[in-house]
């Protein structure tokens, strides 16, 4: 009988299996942070040293990837000299993935022995003082998902009630907005709230999210942060504001949207990951 995901040993077998085919291609590579690039920071995959590239389909029990926009590769190696491993692209929950089979990638990161989780996402801005193309430091998240990875069997290792009070690192913030201010780019700040897709949100919901004290709002992130806080990883992570959300702006939602202003933005984006990942490695 194969391993089940809804299972904590077979959670935990799945993720080391795949770990240990990922392992057995890195050669002495042991990357020290994880980023996960969401739409528009795809291409910062491509900009690795002695990269090993491995499509996702080549990894065993990997949930498959169907989002224009999101590759499907693994690739690790040498970024601004940090040894790191990135996934570009991630499975949604909205394609059907139960939050414990989509969030197994990093669970195999978390094996790999990442100590830092770089997460980064489209999303729209509900605060209206910001604005399309704006980068959005997350500084914390609401769980509008309507679930949560870590529900069933505790998997060995996880803690079973991880202190969510600060998911996003503090120390690990501050290097970003370092960061941001010394190269020059500027910098939101807010809460990102997860919701589950894939329709966008009417504007009576922008609405509520806006009285919840949301800045921006998005289709992914929540559970791979869970996940990682549950493992003792340190996480922190950026919102390209694609558009501004329903209500706020009177222009149609679209895909073709968020795509063309990560494009528009990415440049900047790539930079600030890069330089970012420059300074914390003296972090403790």
């Amino acid at each position: 009988m194969s391993a089940s995901p809804d299972g904590a040993s077979g959670l935990a077998t799945l993720a080391l299996e795949a770990a240990e085919a990922v392992r057995s291609r890195l050669g002495d590579l042991r990357p020290a942070v994880g980023l996960v690039l969401g739409s528009g920071l795809g291409s910062l995959g491509d900009e690795f040293e002695d990269e090993v590239r491995i499509p996702y389909d080549e990894i065993p029990h990997w949930p498959p990837v169907g989002v224009v926009g999101h590759s499907g590769t693994l690739v690790a190696g040498l970024l601004e000299g940090v040894p790191a491993v990135a996934l570009k692209g991630r499975a949604h929950l909205y394609e059907g993935h139960s939050a414990r089979l989509a969030t197994l990638p990093i669970r195999v990161l978390g094996a790999l022995g990442i100590r830092a989780l770089f997460v980064s996402n489209a999303a729209g801005a509900v605060n209206r003082g910001f604005k399309a193309g704006d980068l959005m430091l997350i500084s914390d998240h609401l769980n509008l998902m309507g679930q949560n990875p870590l529900t069933g069997p505790v998997v060995e290792g996880d803690e079973r009630f991880p202190d969510m009070s600060v998911a996003y690192d503090a120390r690990l913030r501050a290097v970003v907005r370092d960061t941001a201010l010394a190269e020059g780019i500027p910098l939101q700040e807010g809460v990102y709230a997860g919701l589950l897709g894939p329709s966008y949100e009417t504007p009576a919901e922008i609405s509520m999210l806006e009285r919840l004290g949301a800045d921006a709002v998005g289709m992914s992130t929540v559970p791979e942060v869970i996940v990682a806080r549950a493992m003792g990883i340190r996480c922190f992570g950026v919102s390209c504001l694609t558009n501004l959300a329903a209500g706020i702006s009177a222009e149609v939602l679209s895909h073709l949207e968020v795509m063309e202003t990560t494009e528009r933005v990415g440049g900047r984006f790539r930079l600030l990951v890069r330089s970012v990942l420059g300074r914390i490695e003296s972090e403790p």
